[in-house]
């Protein structure tokens, strides 16, 4: 089968909570391929967040049965109740995103997503809150403010009138815990690497990158709130043992408004006032080709070579650092392009 212009295509990008059991991830991975009409482009998981970020594409229809069968999967395989890891999550399938790529548009996502919220929450009884453009309420929108308690605070959160999901159970003991779904423009979920194992560092450098930036206490004891230098950044930052550093974590949920090298270069200038050094990054699933025409541009503007360009991207933004990284199998329009 080859993707034709005209068709329609929607992207999933599920974080299960299981990155080091490579059994229950393949088996997951394998939910998603029997689905005819699907492509899954990329498996990313991670040791030490205890976390795997898988991406698909291919016809709406396909894409969502392919979305509730990984749901499925990983309510079947991970307990959550023994999960540990250094990423925030609420569930075993701890979001699960729809974007549109072609030939639908943002409100088409969002009623795909919640359909599928909906199918969820009735066949599999998990608690399902809908975020983004897909959110029935405007206080869960944010992905961060649904996830706050984490797994562990789930049950009595989902107690109180205000929190109770939109679909699914709201009893039990939750051993899946609660999946959030919603619809969203593209993201690039992407760490940058620090030459130090100090957490505190790390965090610190997130606040005065991320939108949000952080608070302060002024002399006469007022808070203040400090604004990131980062519109459209969500950042933390963690230790990451298995790599022996910190990282600065990021959600980078507009291009538009802080692209790639922008926020690489952003962490590599805190850093630096912290007395550290940014060594490199790591991206997480795909990115757009535009991510690494853009940062080509930036710090190699003398070339017009597309390829020399994103082979300056990658060498300028460190992604190698930590393994091998083929632009082949990391720009989304590349695998897409691939006969299925």
């Amino acid at each position: 089968m080859q993707v034709q212009d005209s068709q329609p295509l929607l992207e999933c990008v599920p974080n299960f909570s299981e990155g080091r059991n490579v059994g229950i991830i393949n088996r997951i991975a394998d939910a998603i391929r029997q689905i005819a009409g699907v492509k899954l482009l990329h498996v990313d998981p991670g040791a030490d967040a205890n976390r795997t970020v898988m991406t698909f594409v291919g016809a709406p229809s396909a894409v969502v049965e392919a979305a509730f069968q990984s749901i499925k999967t990983a309510a079947q395989l991970i307990d959550m109740r023994q999960h540990q890891g250094t990423h925030p999550r609420i569930g075993a399938t701890d979001v699960c995103p729809l974007i549109p790529i072609a030939g639908l548009d943002m409100q088409d996502a969002a009623e795909l997503a919640r359909n599928l919220g909906q199918r969820v929450g009735q066949e599999l009884d998990i608690p399902v809150y809908l975020y983004e453009h897909a959110a029935l309420h405007a206080n869960r929108r944010n992905l961060a403010h649904i996830r706050q308690g984490e797994y562990e605070g789930l049950a009595s959160k989902i107690a109180l009138p205000e929190w109770q999901p939109d679909f699914g159970s709201t009893r039990g003991s939750f051993p899946a815990g609660a999946s959030v779904i919603g619809a969203r423009k593209f993201l690039i979920a992407y760490n940058v690497n620090l030459d130090t194992r100090n957490v505190a560092i790390a965090r610190r450098i997130a606040e005065r990158v991320r939108e949000s930036g952080y608070k302060i206490k002024d002399q006469q004891g007022q808070v203040q709130h400090i604004p990131g230098r980062c519109p459209g950044v969500k950042a933390i930052g963690w230790d990451m043992p298995a790599y022996g550093r910190a990282q600065v974590s990021m959600n980078i949920t507009d291009l538009d408004l802080t692209p790639v090298h922008l926020a690489f270069a952003a962490c590599q200038e805190e850093a630096l006032k912290l007395g550290v050094r940014v060594t490199g990054s790591e991206l997480i699933g795909l990115a757009p080709l535009r991510v690494f025409l853009e940062a080509g541009t930036y710090f190699a503007p003398e070339l017009s070579d597309s390829s020399q360009k994103i082979k300056a991207a990658i060498e300028r933004l460190g992604l190698q650092e930590l393994g091998k990284f083929d632009p082949a199998n990391r720009i989304l329009e590349y695998c897409i392009q691939l006969e299925w």
